[in-house]
Order: C-alpha cells, then structure tokens, then sequence
C-alpha cells in the first residue's frame, strides 16, 4: 500500500475514534440534561493542556428560544473566588502582599477583634468571619466596603485559624485589598493581570444594565420553569460571568506558568492548616480532596470549586494526576451536575470507573 493512501486511511481512522467519543460525550450529557431538567449546558475539556472539547446544549433563553453556544455567558457564582484567589497571588509575586501578613496592615480602621485575621485566613475561610455581611442586599448597589463595615459590630464565630467557615464576607475583604494595595478597582486589575492577557474576552464582571453579548438567562426548577432573580448587586465572591471556552483557556494558562508561578499554585492548592494540627480541604479559592465528590477519599486527588448564584450552577474540576480538567456552566439554579462532570470525566479516562463508582455504583 503507498504512503499517501496509508496516510488517508488513517486520518479517516482518527476521525471516526474523535467522533464516537464525541457522539458519546454529546449523548451522556444530553441525557443527564434531561434527567436534571437543565435547559442550557456549556462544557469545555482540557486533556494534557489542550482543549479537546467545547460544546453547548439546549437552550440559553427559553422566553427566545435561543439555543446555547460554545460563546454562551453564563454566571458562574463561586467559581469566581478563584481569580480573587490568583489577583491576591499576583500581588504577592509583585511583592506587595504576604499572605500571612495581618489584615489590618492592607485595611485600616477594622475592628480590635479583626487583628489577628490574616490574608491566609481570609483566602481560606478560617477567619472567624459570618458567611455574609449584615449590610449586604442583592437589590443594592455599594460600595464593598460598606459591606464590610457592617460586620465589625458582629462577634467573630470562632478565633482566627480555628476551624473552617464558609465566608462570602471574606472575600469581600479580599477585594477590599486588591483594590486599596493595586490602586485599581479589583475587577479592573484582574482584568488586565488575568483576562486580557489570556484573551478571555467574554469574562467579566456581572452587570445587569450592559448590554452583554450572548447572555444566557437563569431558572429556576418547577412545573413552569420561571425566571430566577437578577441580582443588581455584585459580590466579589461571585463576580464573574464567563464562557467554558473562557474558563478552559484559564486552565490551559494554570498547567502553564504565564500567569501564576509554581510557588503560588502550590499554596493555593494545598490544604489549610488549622491551629491545632488538622487539615481542612480548602486551599486559596479551591477545595482540595478526591474524584468524585461528596465520597471518601479515593486514589484520584481532585481540585475544584462549584458556583450557585440565582439562576446559574457552575463546576470546575481539576483530576491533576490525570491531566484531565471539565468546566461545566448551567442556567438552572443549583442544578445537580455532579454526575454529569464525572461522566464526563469518565468517558476520557475509564481508569477512573472504581472511583466514580463509589458514589454512583450502577455505572459499568
């Protein structure tokens, strides 16, 4: 057989292998999709540094019956702690900040019973601080730091570094210092430190007056479907819309070291050490633990982060030991899309079957 027809043969070979994958992968989340009543999805897969996968399903605004594209914006809610997370590292590769460096030394005028906060405590959700501030209204557009200052009559609900508590007040503050140490509103730094050097382009800050391009619009699960509440007030610890295409190209720079350096992944993704000894799952804007989520400890090490906002459920998985990462964004609030990543997941990779089956022990 010559050459070029070898060559033909196995380019039609690859194609078919590429194909089947990809009707399976396109099958398993339609599927789940209707399982979970999710009417838009947008996935993207990132395997040994590359995208292999991006594509979107349903559609992204039932009222207009738009379907959802691989360029859809979607909220992704806590997802966006992370990049707060990475503006505080750059910071501290700028040699600006340090994260076990006092919190009053980056935000004066806190109260006396703030002082011991450190950044590490603020990134790691180990500060003592309540979940929200008591001034926070989602119908309210203000200042951050008014947020703030409306927790300081509020006692801390353990000492600093003592246990674990999930804080969106926190990251308020984290915000707070990003902006007071760069000079820049943080939205602002991040996106000429983050998003425009990657050429992230559909991601920024939530707003509800602009005009976004390829919004997709948020629900909620009932008999009807209605819409979700649009909240006019933005929370750094869950600022961002984004794409999956956005967020794999965030990715790809993490596995690089464009943006972060080695030093400042390690941290970020190390578990928290808490005062007496014991761990806590929880790094710099990701939770550390194993594949799937929500079983014991399995042998597939994991770094992820989920976001739920009204209308919105977003998931980032990271399987660092498999090289294989898988971003999903939904417009259904707290869609349960658990399964629907680790299938994903799976369909790359069937070495990780005992693990998924852990949690979902019918899968074969």
């Amino acid at each position: 057989m010559n050459r070029p027809r070898l060559r033909l043969m196995l380019v039609f070979v690859l194609a078919s292998v590429v194909t089947v994958r990809a009707d399976e992968i396109d099958d398993w989340v339609k599927s789940e999709m209707q399982v979970r009543h999710v009417p838009a999805i947008s996935i993207a897969v990132v395997k040994n540094g590359v995208l292999v996968k991006a594509e979107a399903y349903g559609v992204s605004d039932l009222e207009h019956n738009i379907p959802a594209q691989p360029n859809t914006v979607f909220k992704i809610g806590s997802t966006s702690k992370q990049f707060l997370a990475a503006g505080v590292m750059i910071l501290v590769q700028d040699g600006k900040i340090a994260v076990d460096e006092k919190l009053g030394k980056y935000l004066d005028g806190i109260p006396e019973r703030w002082n011991a906060i450190t950044i590490r405590h603020l990134l790691t959700h180990t500060s003592g601080l309540a979940r929200e501030g008591p001034g926070f209204d989602s119908y309210k557009i203000q200042p951050d730091i008014d947020v703030i200052k409306s927790a300081y009559p509020v006692a801390l609900h353990a000492k600093p570094g003592d246990q674990y508590e999930y804080s969106n007040l926190g990251y308020f503050a984290l915000a707070e210092v990003i902006h007071r140490v760069s000079g820049k509103s943080w939205d602002e730094f991040l996106r000429e430190r983050v998003f425009k050097p990657l050429g992230m382009n559909s991601t920024r800050i939530t707003t509800v007056a602009e005009i976004v391009k390829d919004r997709a619009s948020g629900y909620i699960w009932s008999d009807d479907i209605p819409n979700a509440e649009n909240w006019l007030a933005v929370r750094p610890s869950g600022a961002f819309l984004s794409t999956a295409s956005d967020m794999a190209k965030w990715e790809i720079a993490l596995q690089s070291d464009r943006i972060l350096t080695p030093e400042s992944k390690k941290q970020m993704w190390t578990p928290v050490k808490l005062n007496n000894g014991s761990e806590y799952p929880y790094g710099f804007g990701w939770e550390v633990d194993h594949f799937p989520n929500g079983v014991p400890p399995t042998d597939v090490p994991m770094i992820r982060h989920e976001g739920s906002i009204p209308g919105f459920r977003a998931v980032y998985w990271r399987l660092p030991d498999r090289k294989i990462t898988v971003i999903v964004l939904s417009n259904l609030q707290s869609a349960a899309l658990d399964k629907l990543t680790a299938g994903i997941a799976l369909r790359y990779d069937r070495s990780l079957l005992p693990a998924y089956q852990k949690r979902w022990p019918d899968q074969r």
